[in-house]
């Protein structure tokens, strides 16, 4: 394996020497540590720069926690900063190998772009251009990530990408866990009789953070798989198996078992309906052959049932799932519904989903503009909510209110073409490749059930998706071969 960086050694070492002559020479301790921790990072990430895509999933969900709580504020957001050092690191790891060298292609780049051709009609209508902007930045982000994983991915590195997905999720669920026990919380969190808080992470809310560990679960069980699969094939053949594949299947097994954990503990019903959907897809596809995974299927379906009807389920949480399948079936007119401490999350969210559904009527082809929910919000919400939550919490209604049927109609073509790229991936036969591949599919699953009532690319998600686009890709490209 070639070194990426011999050339620029000496001017790497040379810039090192003098910033810490200048750093040690002024400033506090704390300013001098925290720019020599800076420098560190920067030449660290340049020798290998996949560990900058690490170090923005991990840094990423952090948002919310740097924005209410650092003592100075940063000019943006720690999750765009750390995606910026992964741009940078890049850019430098392309002019270190051979400037020839063409980007790499991918038919996974068809389907964002799909997208975001869409998305472009609707600034026409938009009535703010910033805000138009900044939701539309979000997938040029994802499309940047989509190219920078596939072009980084090469020899394996593509492991070390997958193992820091999992472990900043697995961070995030550790804090949720010892929310949900009582280590923080505020009054409205309190569930369960007031014996628990809903977990949020560092989100600052549960329902983000619940769709984090929802979009990560499935990965890590996948790879478990994957990792289970080919140590058990190498002990077949062979009578043995690798420590290290033995030890990445555990790790990836016990990862699933606390993002579980922190799933639960957000209590969001959302997220719960959509790992639900995930995992059904995952059992039916992870065997090769079509009937073995149905079998699958309908046992864990009779033994959850079982569960269910013999009343094993805590009574709570059999309780938020009744809420969930039933609440949304009265969708109406919530103009003259009254309101009291049961209903009014439930109505809330239905009044600003019939906000979504009189933005549609007005502009039904463009929208009124991407991201210009909350702009134009005051014109068609209801007078008994004027007070909008941003987005419609239900982001199919979100986008038919913003861009319209066009880009609704573009984002659903994008998403089930990226989809029907996944399932033909599954066909490789690597196991973990395979794995990989599988826990994608849940992603996918998890992403479109959970948008059914709420929006997901808040909170720089979409970072994560980007860089599971670009775990798509590699897995496509290497089924190709």
């Amino acid at each position: 394996m070639t070194r990426p960086y011999p050339a620029f050694r000496p001017v790497l070492w040379l810039m090192l020497a003098l910033l810490l002559g200048v750093a040690v020479s002024s400033g506090p301790l704390v300013e001098v540590g925290g720019t020599l921790g800076f420098v560190a990072v920067c030449l660290l990430v340049l020798v290998e720069p996949t560990l900058a895509i690490v170090l923005m999933l991990g840094l990423a969900p952090l948002k919310t926690l740097i924005a209410t709580e650092a003592p100075l504020p940063l000019p943006v957001d720690i999750g765009q900063l750390a995606f910026a050092l992964a741009v940078f690191a890049w850019l430098m790891n392309r002019v270190a190998r051979q400037k020839t060298i063409p980007l790499p292609r991918t038919r996974i780049y068809l389907p964002l772009l799909v997208i975001m051709a869409g998305f472009v009609p609707s600034l026409f209508s938009a009535t703010s251009s910033p805000a138009w902007v900044s939701e539309f930045l979000k997938w040029v982000e994802m499309l940047l990530l989509l190219l920078i994983v596939l072009d980084l991915g090469y020899e394996g590195r593509w492991t070390w990408v997958v193992f820091g997905a999992v472990l900043a999720a697995v961070l995030q669920a550790a804090i949720g866990l010892y929310e949900y026990f009582g280590g923080s919380g505020a009054g409205h969190l309190w569930i369960a009789d007031y014996q628990h808080f809903r977990a949020f992470g560092t989100f600052g809310q549960p329902n983000p953070f619940s769709a984090f560990m929802g979009l990560s679960l499935p990965l890590a069980l996948g790879m478990a798989w994957g990792y289970t699969l080919r140590g058990y094939g190498a002990w077949r053949e062979t009578g043995k198996t690798w420590l290290g594949t033995g030890l990445l299947a555990l790790f990836y097994a016990v990862s699933a078992v606390l993002l579980l954990g922190g799933l639960i503990a957000s209590w969001g019903r959302g997220a719960w309906l959509g790992f639900g959907a995930a995992v059904t897809v995952m059992v039916f596809l992870a065997p090769r052959q079509w009937w073995r995974g149905a079998l699958l299927m309908a046992a864990a379906g009779f033994l959850v049932a079982l569960l269910w009807l013999a009343g094993f389920l805590p009574p709570s949480i059999q309780d938020r799932i009744d809420n969930a399948l039933t609440e949304f079936t009265g969708f109406g007119d919530m103009r003259g519904v009254a309101i009291s401490t049961d209903n009014f999350a439930i109505v809330e969210r239905l009044a600003h989903w019939q906000a979504a559904t009189y933005m549609a009527s007005a502009r039904p082809f463009t929208g009124v503009g991407l991201g210009n929910y909350e702009v134009v919000y005051p014109r068609y919400g209801i007078p008994s909510w004027p007070r909008p939550l941003g987005h419609a919490h239900n982001d199919y209604l979100n986008l038919l209110a913003e861009t319209g049927m066009i880009g609704l109609a573009a984002y659903l073509v994008g998403w089930m073409t990226i989809g029907y790229w996944t399932l033909r991936a599954l066909g490789q036969s690597d196991p973990v490749l395979r794995g990989l591949t599988l826990g994608l599919l849940g992603i996918w699953t998890h992403l479109a059930v959970h948008s059914v009532v709420d929006k997901l690319y808040v909170n720089n998600l979409f970072l994560h998706l980007g860089v599971m686009l670009g775990l798509l890709a590699i897995a496509y490209r290497r089924y190709q071969l």
